[in-house]
């Protein structure tokens, strides 16, 4: 059963495809079948008698010549050629016809055409056409259930001749209201075809964003730490040879441990594209507990940094801790590129209540190169990172020197542990 239905399914898509192609195959093609099989038996019969059976069931009808009764078949049969284009006006001229015809006492097997064109009417018209229509119709089936009211009761033929009218009517709404909704999950599907589209273009950029923050925050720091670094190591070379060998040493430790962060960061993105959804990371981000460590790769690069903490910082998520971080490195990679080595400066977080305070405080100077008004690629990143948590970031001079400060909703976000 299965194949036989999906081999119909096809056939049927075929030749939807082909009517829209050639409409006018299948409208011709339906004007022939009912010429064949309701047109013909009335013309070669066209010289017979009444027919047999009982004398009181012989209704005495009118006789046309061939070409009268061919007039009137094809006042039936060619209308419904434009059926689908104007089915108004098909319904009108074969309605026309059919009154006519009855009213010149003439049966006719092609009146089978008036249902044609009260269905197609019924699919393809205007539904504020309809009641007009059905009324027009039932006037005409009303003359024809007293044109055979000697054999038939006129009540007998107008309840068959009302009732054939009201299913014709019934499957024309009943296709059509099938294929609107057809077309309703057609253009749903088209819709959300568009939107799955439009998210996965948004993520790929908000993971593209992601990725570029990341990267910004690990080379830019552990570059600025190296340059600094190197420029120092390059000037102690003749004077304290032993200081530039450390600094050379410091230089490869800085480079081993940005490689480390950068695998980390690679690692985690191949593991969230190719691995199972929920898999552990290969290796933890950084957080606040790594402060420490990071002020001490900065104070080997020439800054003089003191770090205090306040309130329970390890109770706080990943999320926020791996934020904290990146600001903190942000803040202290400006601070070391634009104060420079032998600069002083503060770090301090602190946790109150549902509230994170990170402050930055240098003695650099107050004026900080670039172009005026205009924030660098850190502070963008320091906005969006705190964004996440409803947070703010404030950045300028402040007491001689520049001040960075972030606040964190951590009740917003459910930041808090």
């Amino acid at each position: 059963m299965g194949p036989l239905v999906a081999r119909l399914g096809r056939a049927g898509q075929r030749l939807r495809q082909a009517d829209r192609a050639r409409p006018w195959v299948l409208d011709t093609t339906v004007v022939l079948l009912v010429l064949l099989m309701f047109c013909l038996p009335d013309l070669l019969h066209a010289g017979a008698g009444d027919g047999d059976g009982p004398r009181h069931a012989r209704l005495a009808f009118t006789r046309p010549s061939v070409a009268a009764m061919s007039a009137l078949q094809a006042g039936l049969l060619l209308p419904l050629l434009w059926r689908r284009r104007r089915p108004l006006a098909a319904f009108g001229a074969v309605w026309a016809v059919f009154v006519l015809q009855w009213s010149l006492d003439v049966a006719l097997r092609a009146d089978v055409a008036l249902f044609i064109a009260l269905y197609s009417l019924a699919l393809h018209g205007r539904l504020r056409q309809l009641p007009w229509a059905c009324g027009a119709g039932a006037a005409g089936m009303a003359l024809v259930a007293v044109r055979v009211s000697p054999a038939v009761s006129v009540w007998d033929a107008l309840f068959f001749l009302l009732s054939t009218a009201t299913a014709a009517l019934a499957l024309g709404l009943v296709v059509r209201i099938r294929r609107a909704q057809l077309a309703g999950l057609r253009d749903r599907a088209a819709r959300l075809e568009i939107e799955r589209d439009q998210r996965s273009r948004l993520a790929a950029a908000t993971e593209r964003a992601r990725v570029a923050r990341e990267m910004h925050d690990i080379v830019g720091h552990n570059l600025s730490v190296i340059i600094t670094l190197a420029d120092a190591g390059a000037y102690a070379t003749d004077t304290a040879p032993e200081r530039g060998k450390e600094a050379l040493h410091l230089i490869g430790d800085t480079g081993r441990q940005a490689l480390g962060e950068l695998r980390r960061v690679l690692g985690v993105l191949r593991e969230a594209a190719d691995g199972p959804p929920g898999a552990p990371e290969l290796s933890p981000q950084p957080g606040i507990a790594d402060i420490g460590a990071l002020c001490e790769g900065v104070r080997a690069a020439g800054l003089d940094i003191v770090y205090r903490s306040a309130g329970d910082v390890d109770a706080l998520d990943d999320g926020v801790q791996l934020t904290a971080y990146r600001i903190a490195q942000e803040a202290l990679t400006n601070t070391l590129k634009h104060a420079g080595a032998g600069t002083r400066a503060r770090l301090s977080i602190a946790v109150e209540d549902t509230r994170l305070t990170i402050r930055v405080q240098d003695t650099g100077p107050a004026v900080r190169p670039g172009p005026p008004n205009e924030e660098g690629q850190g502070l963008v990143g320091m906005r969006e990172r705190a964004a996440l948590y409803g947070g703010t970031v404030s950045a300028g001079p402040a007491g001689g020197g520049w001040r960075v400060a972030v606040c964190l909703d951590l009740a917003s976000a459910g930041g808090a542990a």
